[in-house]
């Protein structure tokens, strides 16, 4: 499936594009059918599973209201006529089909994919001016939207609300964008999206942890799998000419024994297996009710079942000395890297007479009965 990059190969586009400046691509997408329609998402915002969103106003009145979902039918379907937006997060993992959408990136690591935006706006709606920390691609899905970019803009946010707005906004590019277009935007681009029209702007964003998410996410899972780990030791100890200073060689210490877990490369590896294999927002996967056994599991493939990923588990892999370690939604698990590649490549495993189950049939079976993968009888 090409990637959806108009005349550009992959290459030329990380090369001379990612993180370095926007490209808008006519067209990425042609004949660009959605799947889901504008009342799908509304429906979806009332579900208490989906994080949606309600933002109304306008720029630059900077008249902004924020509500957050779940929302029910009747506020929905009482919205004014212009000026708001309606967000849903992770539309992907609440239909899966949508996944085939996402393959079309994976010129990127697929650990780097977070999830699937889709915003219902009517014309005139808008959720400000403002800069994102993370690389996107905003996929116009149906209707007109007109997107402003700028380089160079005063960072000062607006007070007095919840939305990270600019304060000021002076747009250096603009486009109107169709159905099947796209606009790539590297992380630090103020923009500024105005629906047009009634429409759809879907919204492929890219997972970028901050240093603190890193470390607090280290700091937890030091906790949770390496007890208390090295404590703080000052051998040679002098006595100090100011008791109440924090001197440089203590300081120097406290470093040393943050970036020792940070420089153990097997350890931090697991770590970050582990941290990037987990979803932003994460609903925990469950099994079936009664754990299925491998002759079980088994016989339900040899009789045509297929395998799928749950959509709310995040496979990952990376080789080992002796194979390969696998982590799924956050759990590690050591095997070989056929098994790794062929679990993590393939989001349906028709796997008849496998030779996958073959190779690691107990851990097939933990990851069918643990929710991350499930079982799919046949057609």
């Amino acid at each position: 499936m090409r990637a959806p990059l108009g005349n550009l190969e992959a290459a030329e586009f990380l090369q001379n594009y990612w993180q370095k400046k926007p490209l808008l691509i006519r067209q990425a997408l042609p004949a660009f059918e959605p799947g889901l329609d504008i009342d799908d998402i509304a429906g979806l915002a009332c579900d208490e599973m989906a994080e949606s969103r309600l933002v109304s106003g306008s720029y630059p009145e900077h008249d902004w209201e924020l509500a957050y979902g779940p929302f029910d039918e009747k506020t929905l379907r009482k919205l004014p006529d212009r000026d708001w937006t309606l967000l849903v997060q992770d539309v992907e993992k609440h239909y899966p089909p949508l996944l085939d959408l996402l393959d079309r990136f994976d010129f990127l690591p697929r650990w780097r994919i977070d999830d699937l935006m889709v915003s219902v706006a009517a014309p005139g709606g808008s959720v400000g001016p403002h800069t994102d920390q993370y690389d996107v691609f905003l996929i116009q899905a149906e209707g007109r939207r007109r997107w402003q970019i700028a380089s160079v803009f005063e960072p000062a946010l607006l007070a007095g609300t919840d939305l990270n707005v600019l304060e000021s906004f002076e747009p250096e590019q603009e486009w109107v964008l169709e159905p099947g277009d796209m606009l790539y935007l590297p992380p630090g681009i103020a923009h500024h999206g105005v629906a047009l029209d009634t429409g759809m702007t879907w919204s492929v964003g890219m997972r970028a942890p901050s240093a603190a998410d890193l470390l607090q996410g280290l700091g937890e899972w030091l906790a949770d799998h390496r007890a208390e780990g090295e404590r703080y030791a000052d051998p040679g100890l002098e006595p100090p000419v100011h008791t109440a200073e924090l001197d440089a060689l203590s300081i120097k210490r406290f470093q040393s024994l943050a970036t020792g877990a940070v420089n153990s490369d097997a350890g931090f590896s697991e770590f970050l297996g582990a941290f990037l294999s987990r979803y932003r927002l994460a609903h925990e996967p469950a099994g079936p009710e009664t754990p299925l056994t491998v002759q079980a599991l088994q016989a339900s493939l040899d009789q045509g079942a297929v395998l799928r990923h749950n959509p709310w588990t995040r496979l990952l892999w990376f080789p080992g000395a002796n194979g390969a370690m696998l982590f799924a939604a956050g759990a590690g698990h050591a095997c070989s890297r056929g098994f790794a590649m062929d679990v993590c490549n393939r989001r349906t495993l028709p796997v008849k007479g496998p030779a996958l189950a073959a190779d690691n049939p107990d851990l097939l079976c933990e990851l069918v009965n643990t929710g991350h993968l499930y079982l799919e009888a046949p057609s």
